[in-house]
């Protein structure tokens, strides 16, 4: 009753910023900080997750969270009297693709529960500002509402050529200069912008090696998303309304998934220009537009085609490829499948997956995997994306058939043996989940 109290007045006091920022869309918030009361610690502790990895100081969220009245009474201490010290983000690296890694941050839970209520705040300013193609972590907003979108603009705006465009390591090229000027654009709070600034210089821990980068902001921790989504609010998106669309000659439209972005021109003159004007303009801001994973594609409407055209290209957005094809009605639609990028590497990780776990308990193997396979169904399963769902789960079929036969004494288990194995312990099925 006390937590569902706590949140109450919490919410009250965002929907108020919030109602604010709306109402005085040029107002600079200058006294915010002083909303990361006790009630704001708890409110952001119960939003963080607690299963996660340790950060460097190797305390869980289990850990904090048993003596939590007094772990957040000193936190709260510490934060009102400047005494506060970002502790650096661990980094370890995951698979993005083949033969590829991604870094990843991992910050101590503590700084976890701090950036979580300065996000809380700002994002209620925020989101006021953010434009409605943004889809990248927002609340009620998701990368399928993304392709949605997508699918209405190009019907709608007849669209014809699509910039398919990439920004090359966004996350750790983040001008710290630049987002210090955005934010102060909207938020110039001395104390909110104190406390990122020590996030952003507090290092990063790797094997025991700490080193403080002069620009980006992690991928993992729970201020980034939004920080990053500032920055591209100023650089793509309110250029791209205010500058670019009034200046082009036909209908036109962008939508952004975090740093993902795709623009839609109906006319190729106009998709030109915004192909050589897109690098000079992330250039200004220390950032860069891939030159070889962006690229122009013709995606006219086929029956709109014209003899001697370019033929029609694909493009990937949020893990989907997106092509024309004909409905069973035998009208040219718009569909979408996974990614060929995507497709492998799901694949690979189950592979991965199911050798390195070969000897879990069988009860426990199974659970999880079957979670996985639910996961990838639930993002994937959209209409038309059949075909390629069914090969993960062949794949995943096969994959785990072999590594169970890794482990056992009597060598491989046939396919008989294995079928009869799967009635008692049936896999997730493909299914269409969602109608976009």
């Amino acid at each position: 009753m006390r937590d569902t109290l706590k949140s109450q007045i919490i919410s009250t006091k965002l929907q108020q910023i919030a109602e604010q920022a709306a109402r005085y869309p040029e107002r600079v918030f200058i006294n915010l900080a002083h909303h990361i009361d006790l009630d704001m610690l708890y409110e952001s502790y119960h939003q963080t997750r607690k299963d996660k990895a340790a950060g460097v100081d190797k305390v869980t969220g289990k850990e904090y969270g048993s003596n939590l009245e007094k772990n957040l009474h000193e936190l709260h201490y510490r934060l009102t009297n400047g005494l506060y010290k970002a502790q650096p983000v661990k980094r370890v690296w995951i698979d993005k693709e083949p033969g590829k890694l991604r870094p990843l941050g991992i910050p101590c839970f503590e700084d976890k529960i701090v950036q979580r209520a300065v996000s809380l705040l700002m994002s209620a300013v925020y989101e006021q500002d953010f434009y409605d193609f943004s889809y990248g972590f927002r609340e009620k907003r998701s990368p399928l509402d993304a392709i949605k979108t997508v699918r209405e603009m190009c019907n709608q705006r007849n669209i014809g050529w699509i910039v398919d465009a990439d920004v090359s390591g966004y996350f750790d090229n983040i001008d710290h200069s630049w987002l210090r000027k955005f934010l102060k654009q909207r938020v110039n709070d001395g104390g909110l912008l104190k406390l990122i600034g020590k996030w952003l210089n507090a290092g990063v821990m790797e094997e025991g090696n700490l080193c403080h980068p002069d620009k980006g902001s992690p991928q993992g921790s729970v201020i980034s998303p939004l920080l990053a989504n500032v920055v591209l609010h100023y650089v793509l998106d309110e250029w791209f309304v205010k500058e670019v669309q009034p200046k082009l000659k036909g209908r036109s439209f962008i939508v952004r998934f975090a740093d993902d972005f795709i623009i839609g021109c109906e006319q190729e003159e106009d998709a030109r220009k915004v192909m050589a004007v897109l690098p000079k303009r992330f250039s200004r801001f220390g950032l860069t537009i891939h030159p070889d994973k962006t690229v122009l594609e013709a995606f006219r409407h086929p029956d709109r085609k014209y003899q001697g055209e370019v033929s029609n290209g694909t493009f990937d957005f949020v893990g989907f490829t997106h092509y024309w094809a004909k409905s069973r009605n035998g009208n040219w639609v718009i569909k979408r499948k996974t990614a060929g990028k995507r497709l492998r590497r799901t694949i690979k990780s189950i592979w991965m997956w199911c050798r390195d776990n070969r000897h879990m308990p069988g009860t426990d193997q199974y659970r999880i995997f079957c979670s996985k396979l639910r996961g990838h169904f639930q993002y994937y399963g959209v209409r038309c994306n059949m075909r390629s769902m069914k090969k993960v789960s062949h794949e995943a079929g096969k994959a785990w058939r072999y590594w169970l036969s890794r482990r056992s004494h009597t060598g491989k288990i046939s396919w008989e043996k294995y079928t009869l194995f799967l009635k008692r312990n049936p896999l997730p099925s493909p299914i269409i989940i969602h109608n976009v």
